[in-house]
């Protein structure tokens, strides 16, 4: 699915940023972001309302600072592995989520699953 979307936002970034929030990439619980250099959400799959807070500043419950981790991991051209503790969408117990990123452009993208 990332790579889907890499190939989407080298076409036209401002529409496949759009269709990300709008759901057009979700499948089953997987969905994809982006966040831009200044480690803001441009785009989130599952929830609109998190567009334009912080991703950079996220910490599991266990205080790891994976949104940070995101960042310094992203590179371009290849899928890396960031692993922390979150809650399932709609849920509140926090479980092992393993999520890929990249860079594309000046964006930091990501698709995770829960294990």
């Amino acid at each position: 699915m990332l790579e889907k979307v890499a190939v989407a936002m080298k076409a036209n970034e401002a529409k496949t940023l759009q269709d990300i929030t709008a759901g057009s990439y979700k499948e089953k619980d997987l969905y994809p972001f982006c966040a831009g250099p200044d480690g803001k959400f441009t785009a989130h799959g599952a929830n609109a309302a998190l567009v334009g807070q912080s991703l950079k500043d996220l910490k599991d419950k266990a205080g790891k600072a994976f949104g940070e981790e995101i960042y310094k991991s992203a590179q371009p051209g290849k899928l890396e592995e960031v692993s922390y503790m979150w809650p399932k969408p709609g849920g509140t117990d926090p479980v092992q989520k393993m999520t890929y990123v990249t860079k594309i452009g000046d964006e930091v993208c990501g698709v995770g699953y829960y294990k």
